[in-house]
């Protein structure tokens, strides 16, 4: 896999978590705080379908390749230049898709859902090996989805630079908006 691109990223491609769509507030404020930063909140095919139940990482990985392409191209860039990311099942939708050889700048992830609640045996971060491009992780410090312990733990098979920002709250980190925002922000300005 080719490695990240130096400089500035060109955009932002924001995804939501499994229950909710491309309008969540947490993906608003992110996109508000890296303006003027062109950013993508897409909706995944089921969501699209008006249906509830979440895509299979297939179906969910392709249509990033494809969505992510086209912002790409709106860009003038490639996707080597754009970030990718998004909240839970999102965020995990796009770290799976840069594993499997979506070029990227980075990824976002916001509350990565590490295991199901209560079932830490069930990981879903075999594909963390193949991440060779900056990561950013930001997550309640009582996340039933993975612990900060847990995180630090399995971030550590990421060969690409990590940094993980630990807030307040569960997974949603429930009015925190703006902390979310700003670390991404800050985040996305370290990588110019």
């Amino acid at each position: 896999m080719p490695a990240a691109p130096t400089g500035s990223p060109a955009g932002l491609v924001l995804t939501p978590g499994a229950g909710a769509g491309r309008d969540h507030h947490t993906l608003v404020a992110v996109e508000a705080a890296v303006a003027p930063l062109p950013t993508e909140r897409l909706d995944f095919p089921y969501r699209l379908a008006g249906k509830r139940v979440p895509d299979r990482p297939p179906v969910a990985v392709a249509h990033l390749e494809r969505e992510a392409g086209r912002f790409a191209r709106s860009l003038g860039v490639g996707t080597r230049h754009l970030l990718l990311g998004g909240r839970s099942y999102g965020g995990r939708m796009c770290s799976m898709a840069v594993a499997q050889g979506l070029p990227a700048a980075g990824l976002v992830l916001l509350s990565y859902p590490l295991h199901p609640p209560g079932k830490p045996e069930r990981l879903r971060v075999e594909h963390f090996g193949d991440l060779r491009v900056p990561v950013l992780f930001v997550s309640g410090d009582r996340d039933p989805f993975g612990s900060p312990e847990e995180l630090a733990q399995h971030a550590e098979a990421i060969p690409g630079p990590v940094t993980r920002v630990t807030l307040p709250g569960a997974h949603d980190v429930r009015g925190r908006d703006a902390e979310v925002a700003d670390a991404v922000a800050a985040w996305v300005r370290g990588l110019g």
